[in-house]
């Protein structure tokens, strides 16, 4: 069976470092046609602006052709097609598949049945694997390493699939945690029972400036309302924490700002203009991280 990227423990160390390694030559030389002749099908169930874009970037970069659809709505899944059938028949017309799913677990049973290879670009609250390694390149690239990095995430540590699988990688390289979320939005305990069980450092606060003082990396997560079936919850834990610039000052000099994006608030604008804002660069390393992955589980060098 093709070797697929459901989850980030899919990749062992090793192979995590030698995307890193990829994705800074392809963005040194970012229009390689490696893919001519390659068909990646692209299956978003759910909405998505800049993880769809990236891969379709990646894809179109490295010379390959997309098919696929951004609204389920307009496909025969809305006619009664199982996940199923949808997966053979998609396998059956490309060498690739990036899917993205509501319900969590699609990604892992779309691996189990499809002949190619799956890349999981987001399933529930469950896992984005390549999300991850785009944040573990952002983070090598600033910090010039990824040992030993304290990593501070804020907002929504409950919900956030961004937050489960960068906790899952950067564990192979001793980073230490603090995490700073409403009770509502902490941390799951399988989350803290998996660090605590590997030797990881972390601790929980609500207070975002004591955290922000001995951090290296800022991780700023929306709070996601299409996760909650109470709307009054969401109200309530919407705005907990709102980044401003006047709060960076004393951060570490190379102390840099990373966010999955979309933001709402809890970013303000005027933190747009200060050097240790990273997020929009952090994106556009999605682009060259996305070529790597793609390359590698098609098997180009």
């Amino acid at each position: 069976m093709s070797k697929s990227l459901v989850s980030i423990s899919d990749f062992n160390k090793e192979e995590i470092l030698h995307i890193m390694d990829k994705a800074a030559e392809f963005e040194a030389d970012p229009n390689r046609p490696v893919l001519a002749g390659k068909v990646i099908a692209t299956l978003f169930f759910e909405p998505s602006t800049r993880t769809r874009l990236s891969f379709e970037s990646a894809i179109n970069r490295l010379g390959g052709r997309v098919i696929g659809f951004s609204e389920a709505n307009n496909t025969s899944v809305s006619k009664g097609e199982t996940l199923h059938d949808t997966i053979k028949m998609v396998s059956n017309y490309s060498d690739l598949i990036v899917m993205r799913h509501y319900i969590e677990g699609a990604a892992r049973y779309a691996s189990e049945v499809s002949s190619v290879p799956i890349i999981n670009a987001g399933d529930g609250s469950n896992q984005h694997p390549s999300q991850t390694l785009l944040d573990l390149y952002s983070i090598k690239k600033t910090q010039g390493t990824l040992n030993d990095i304290h990593i501070v995430i804020v907002g929504d540590l409950k919900y956030g699939r961004t937050v489960h699988s960068l906790l899952q990688a950067m564990s192979h390289f001793n980073a230490r945690f603090t995490f700073v979320a409403p009770d509502e939005l902490s941390l799951p305990d399988e989350y803290k029972l998996f660090l605590r069980g590997i030797g990881i450092q972390y601790k929980e606060t609500q207070d975002i400036k004591e955290a922000l003082a001995d951090a290296d990396i800022l991780y700023m997560t929306r709070v996601q309302r299409e996760r909650f079936s109470d709307l009054m919850e969401y109200e309530r834990v919407k705005n907990a924490y709102i980044l401003r610039n006047s709060m960076l000052e004393g951060t570490k000099e190379n102390m840099r700002i990373l966010h999955p994006l979309p933001r709402v608030n809890e970013i303000h604008p005027d933190v747009d203009t200060n050097e240790k804002a990273y997020y929009f660069t952090q994106a556009r390393n999605g682009v060259f991280t996305r070529m790597a992955i793609i390359s590698y589980l098609l098997g180009i060098e």
